[in-house]
């Protein structure tokens, strides 16, 4: 169905009776002024303050939404939506609702999605905690713009536009605060042009706390970009222990090491070979995590992930795990071979030890790439 209206201005709402009025009012300029055909939409969180009638009495059409959180308030205004752009902001009265002018701008540009940026358009006195403005923000912004290449330098405000039927392709399902960042991800990786203006936050004018809370919605944020980041979560620590429990291993092979006045020795080796083991695993998981987000979860697909499912198969897996199990017989009868020598007495505790961790390590390794093979291949949609 063909969208009737330019522009629909989404406020989430749960117990605003105290600024729910003024926000309508700014929103309701912005669009006598802007000349574009379009409505405001409270989705009610399950206010019990009178929140959806004064939003009634003024005209905004009020939509009940009983899941109840952020993001379940906002999936479920997106959805009923019947315009080109959607304008998204919080029903506290903090934001310039009637000053939109720059987002939809962007959006006549042909972008699909518009982030405020309050650190380059002003944070009034008292607007924003010292705790969110200098430490938790820009901590959670730093580590978005590291994870996902996005240019947002204020990943959480709550004031931003896009289009409504980009948007609504990126099937986005979280229900708390952490919708703001999973939109954003889900652009960025749903290949969605973005960007950012700015704009100001001034206090809001509510007598009682806020809804956010500090520690556990931040948890959230991080904790929802790490899941959506395989790389930064399993991959990136993975190959990094992988490599040096493998270098340490392979310089330790023959015996112990000094280096600058400390010594390893057989402790240090063993130590190696079951770093590589846990990275190899962890490279395994973050393998296993990137397919289950994209084949199960519909994250964008990366063209990394894309070239995997194409080339790899489970027939290499196989052939893979068969080699590292042939290598594994084969420290067997290198272990063999040295008993023999010695005419079946006893060993050398230090080199027997160390082959020993080699065969352990291949043949645990060998296992590990036939059942993760068999897993990728449970995993790739035909």
């Amino acid at each position: 169905m063909k969208n009737e209206l330019d522009l629909t201005i989404l406020l989430p709402c749960l117990n605003e009776a105290e600024t729910i009025e003024s926000c309508i009012l700014k929103a309701k300029s912005f669009l006598r002024s802007s000349g574009l055909t379009g409505e405001i939409l409270v989705a009610d969180n399950g206010s019990i303050d009178g929140s959806q009638i004064i939003a009634t009495n003024l005209g905004a059409r009020v939509l009940d939404v009983p899941s109840k959180g952020y993001g379940a308030a906002l999936q479920s205004g997106i959805n009923a939506c019947n315009s080109r752009w959607v304008v998204m902001g919080d029903s506290d009265d903090s934001y310039a609702l009637d000053k939109l002018h720059l987002f939809i701008g962007e959006l006549e540009l042909g972008k699909d999605l518009v982030i405020g940026n309050r650190f380059m358009g002003g944070i009034y006195p008292g607007a924003m905690p010292w705790l969110h403005r200098y430490i938790g923000n820009p901590v959670l912004s730093a580590l978005g713009r590291a994870f996902f290449k996005v240019p947002i330098r204020d990943f959480h405000c709550g004031l931003r536009a896009f289009k409504l039927e980009s948007i609504k392709k990126l099937n986005l399902n979280t229900t708390g605060m952490e919708f703001a960042s999973e939109m954003i991800i889900k652009a960025t990786l749903g290949n969605l042009s973005i960007s950012e203006v700015p704009t100001t936050l001034q206090p809001d004018g509510r007598s009682r706390k806020p809804h956010l809370k500090t520690w556990s919605d931040g948890w959230r944020h991080l904790i929802f970009m790490l899941l959506a980041s395989p790389r930064w979560l399993f991959f990136y620590p993975g190959l990094l222990l992988t490599l040096m429990s493998t270098i340490g291993f392979l310089v330790l092979l023959e015996g112990g090491r000094s280096v600058f006045g400390l010594k390893f020795g057989l402790n240090t080796y063993l130590l190696q070979v079951g770093g590589v083991l846990v990275g190899t695993q962890t490279l395994v998981f973050g393998i296993l995590a990137k397919l289950f987000l994209t084949n199960y979860i519909a994250l964008p697909k990366t063209k990394l992930i894309t070239n995997f499912e194409k080339y790899f198969t489970l027939e290499k897996g196989i052939v893979c795990s068969g080699i590292l199990f042939f290598l594994s017989l084969a420290g067997i009868l290198m272990l063999l071979n040295d008993w023999t020598g010695e005419n079946f007495s006893t060993l050398s505790l230090d080199a027997s030890v160390r082959i020993s961790a080699l065969i352990v390590l291949t043949m645990c390794l060998s296992i590990q790439f036939m059942f993760t093979s068999f897993f990728i291949a449970l995993l790739k949609k035909s």
